[in-house]
């Protein structure tokens, strides 16, 4: 067995949580490391002490299910809760930000965005470019 590399590494622990989440409509799992130490995970899944899709269907606006917080934000806010420090951490992603999950990383230190799939939105690239953060999808050559 070959030993993964750091980065395949935190990828299959995001695809592990992602295994957490409760709405079927996508399942993404997000894990926040620096220095190649675990800081905070997330999975999508509803606002804490509400109903989960799982348990109670899905809430659909413009196509979108709104009853989850997204993985990305939950991770986020987890560190927030248990006082980490997550600034110039880097995230790792089953599938890429939505816009609205991009600017929340990027203000909340977020030097690296790694991401297994890509998933609707190119404004990430150009305004990623304009931050510095530095984007990176491992859905090629993984």
């Amino acid at each position: 067995m070959t030993r993964p590399t750091w980065d395949n590494y935190f990828m299959e622990i995001a695809l592990q949580v992602s295994k957490r989440s409760t709405c079927d409509r996508k399942h993404v799992g997000a894990v926040i490391v620096r220095d190649k130490v675990i800081l905070s995970t997330g999975y999508n899944g509803s606002i804490r002490g509400v109903k989960h899709c799982d348990e109670i269907g899905h809430l659909i606006e413009n196509g979108h299910c709104v009853r989850t917080v997204h993985a990305e934000v939950n991770a986020v806010a987890q560190s927030s809760m248990n006082g980490t420090n997550i600034n110039n951490s880097s995230i790792y992603l089953t599938a890429s930000p939505c816009w609205p999950c991009f600017k929340i990383l990027a203000n909340s230190g977020i030097k690296k965005i790694y991401f297994g799939e890509f998933y609707r939105d190119n404004k990430i690239f150009t305004f990623a470019q304009e931050t510095g953060i530095e984007l990176i999808d491992m859905s090629k050559g993984r």
